[in-house]
């Protein structure tokens, strides 16, 4: 039973510390994406990478649309992992919606946290006037999605650079794009209705688990007010504005993105330790 979820998420594990941190990607990305950032804990921690079904080189088959009909589907596959690897007090550093199902999946079963980490996290991408601002108004969300009905390719053409940012650096909007298009356009449609639509705002307050928020400074996809927003609902959090810009910091700024991370950890006394080497004390 383990196997075949490490093998549904194409689980991977590098590094040899005692301590686990897991990496979660976003929407229309694989773990590859971490590739910028996981090495640099590899020496203190054992790094967790995984792709979601439906995403990178995951289980296509064990796709279900009632499971993954929310992100309630998503956070159990985290659960899921973190049981099969015999998990506990984990770093769990999540981008985007990956984010949000980190949230979700520290409320379910908090003793599989120790921190969480969150980039550019949203709760509701629709804005809720006077109350909410979440970047997008309802005609926007719905054009997006008619336009990835039409012309899923011209889609992913248009959203990659708005992402990411950084526009003077085209090969990181391409290499998004490219991305967006491995996944199956069906599977990719769902996500992002539960993704895009979705609002998790009612889940912030739940979090015990001590959370970092790590905000671009210029996020089209996730802009400050959200950031504020979920620090001052999620009960014990800190939030880093960053220089970084675009939605995606972990690939375009992965320098800051990785400091951040360690200067955080070290802050919350989250000091890794490692097995002792043979013939030592």
């Amino acid at each position: 039973m383990a196997e075949d979820i490490l093998r549904r998420n194409n689980v991977t594990t590098q590094g040899s510390g005692t301590t686990s941190m897991i990496f979660a990607h976003g929407f229309g990305c694989d773990q590859n994406m971490w590739r910028f950032v996981a090495p640099a804990f590899e020496d203190d921690y054992q790094t967790v990478l995984f792709d979601y079904v439906g995403s990178g080189q995951s289980d296509l088959s064990a796709y279900n649309p009632i499971r993954y009909g929310d992100l309630n589907g998503y956070a159990q596959d985290v659960l899921e992992i973190c049981e099969s690897l015999g998990l506990q007090d984990t770093i769990f550093v999540g981008h985007s919606v990956g984010a949000m199902i980190g949230i979700l999946a520290s409320i379910q079963r908090p003793e599989f946290f120790s921190q969480l980490i969150l980039i550019g996290p949203s709760p509701r991408y629709m804005n809720d006037l006077p109350d909410y601002i979440g970047g997008f108004e309802r005609s926007d969300l719905d054009g997006l999605f008619d336009l990835m009905d039409k012309n899923y390719l011209s889609w992913a053409g248009y959203l990659a650079p708005a992402i990411m940012g950084n526009l003077e650096r085209p090969g990181l909007a391409a290499e998004l794009e490219t991305s967006f298009c491995k996944v199956n356009p069906a599977i990719a449609r769902q996500f992002a209705e539960v993704t895009f639509y979705g609002d998790n705002r009612e889940d912030l307050p739940k979090v015990t688990t001590p959370a970092l928020i790590l905000q671009s400074t210029d996020d089209i996809i996730a802009p400050l007010e959200v950031g504020a927003y979920v620090y001052h609902h999620i009960p014990e959090s800190t939030l880093q504005i960053m220089e970084a810009t675009g939605h995606c910091p972990h690939m375009s700024h992965p320098e800051e993105t990785i400091r951040l991370i360690q200067e955080y950890l070290a802050s919350r006394g989250s000091v890794p330790t490692r097995p002792l080497e043979q013939g030592r004390i």
